[in-house]
This record gives structure tokens, sequence and C-alpha cells, in this order.
């Protein structure tokens, strides 16, 4: 019996591990892919206009890091992963529907729980890489003439795991979202840019009902300043709390995106 189980176990992590290479390799060449690489970019462009100003204006008292952990860093954390994980996370389930290939993914001998697996990993790794490559070029945009301090490597690393961490929840948020709803994208958003970037300000517990209160609490307390405004009345989760809770959120939503697809009756419009 237990070699039994092991078997399927063994064939279910064989089937996720393909679906992923499958998808991996077609995201990469999609439209879309290239469409939001470019969107990604941004934060780029915005950190080359401040640079460009500085240097030219003479106007150069604050600090790059600064300027990247307080605006760029923030920008990515309440818009552009929010985009990311929405759209990809999304279509998770939706674009098997509305493509009619559905179909043929389920006539293999793969079940429907391993197409999830496997395509929300697929997607997952393409937004923690366009993310990635932003943010990397940004800091090295608005720190240029300090790359030797090598402490600030330390608030790069530390950035990219948070907006990482963040992407890996929001997208196995949205799949689920995208199992269950057909109008996913508009309720998507308007968690996105309602309910997270709305109760985030709330005092007290209220805000743990939040995915980006966790995040925002694996960053260093706000200080007083022009950017301070983006953090305002965090009351930040202990990070072991946090941390836990991110990758309890990730599990739940996954778990209950498998069940709904796997159980769930789609009705593929012509």
């Amino acid at each position: 019996m237990n070699q039994k189980n092991t078997g399927r176990l063994s064939f279910f992590l064989d089937s996720v591990k393909n679906v992923y290479s499958i998808f991996l390799s077609m995201g990469r060449r999609a439209k879309k892919t290239k469409i939001f690489f470019l969107f990604s970019f941004l934060p780029v462009v915005i950190a080359f206009i401040i640079k460009f100003n500085q240097i030219f204006s003479g106007r150069g008292k604050i600090q790059g890091i600064y300027i990247f952990s307080n605006l760029i860093v923030v920008f990515y954390l309440q818009f552009l992963i929010l985009i990311l994980a929405l759209f990809f996370g999304t279509s998770v389930a939706s674009e098997e529907t509305e493509g009619q290939t559905l179909i043929y993914l389920t006539t293999r001998p793969i079940s429907k729980s391993a197409i999830v697996l496997g395509k929300y990993s697929a997607y997952t790794t393409l937004v923690i890489l366009m993310m990635s490559v932003g943010v990397l070029l940004s800091f090295l945009i608005l720190n240029v003439n300090n790359l030797g301090n090598f402490s600030l490597y330390k608030i790069l690393l530390r950035d990219v795991v948070v907006l990482g961490l963040g992407l890996i929840c929001y997208t196995a948020f949205f799949t689920f979202l995208g199992a269950f709803l057909k109008k996913s994208i508009i309720v998507g958003l308007v968690f996105s840019f309602g309910w997270e970037n709305v109760i985030q300000y709330f005092p007290g517990s209220t805000q743990r009902f939040s995915i980006i209160h966790y995040l925002k609490s694996l960053l260093p307390a706000p200080r007083t300043g022009r950017f301070s405004f983006l953090m305002f009345r965090l009351e930040p989760s202990p990070t072991g709390t946090a941390i836990f809770m991110l990758f309890l959120i990730t599990v739940i939503f996954l778990c209950l995106a498998c069940i709904l697809f796997s159980q769930k009756e789609y009705i593929l419009e012509d």
C-alpha cells in the first residue's frame, strides 16, 4: 500500500514538473509576458529620470538607497507586484477555459491539481524574474556612485526577497480567484487597489486581514520624511509571524484553487 502511494506521489510530482517546464517555456515566448516585462521596467525609467535630474541639477542631497527603499520598492510593493500577480495568477485557470485548451490538458493522464500547481509555479517564476531584473537595474542606477558600499546589497537582497514573497502569496490568491470566478480580473482589481491599499491604513488588528501588512512587516520601520506616508499607521507583526502567515495564505489558496479546478465543471464557450 505504501509503495502504491509512493508511486502515485512520484507520478504527481513528475506531472507538476512536466507542466512547469512546458508552461515556463511557453510563458517566456508569450506576447503577454513580453508586454508585462516592459511594463515592469517603469520603475527603472523613474529611477533613471531621478538620477538624471540629480546629476544635471546638482541637487543630489538625497541618497540613492533612500529613494530606492522608500519610493521604488514601495511602488513595486503597492502596485507592480499586484498587477503582475493578478494577470498571471488569474490566467492559470481562466486561459485554459477561455482558450478552450482545457479539454486537451485533461485528456492527458495528469490530474487537474498538477496542472494548477505546475502552471502556478511556472508563472510565479516568470513574474519573480521580471520583478528582480527591474529592481536590480533601479538599484544600480540610483546607487551608481556608491556601488562599492557592500552594506547596500544586503538591503537589495532583503527587498528582492520580500517582493518575491509578495508575488508568491498574491499569485496563489489570484490563482484561486481565477478558478473560482469568471470575471476574476475585475474582482482582483477591486481587491488589489481597494482592499489591500485601504485596509493597511486602518489602526489596530484590522491590518492583519491584508497580505500587504505581512509584507510591510518584513521591511524596516518607517522613518519620518517625504515618503513616510506610504507606510503610515503600520503596526507590524513579528518577523516570524509575518513569514508564517505569508506561507500559510499561499498554501491555503493553492489548495482551494486545486480543489475548485478539480471539482468544478467548466463550460467551454464558442
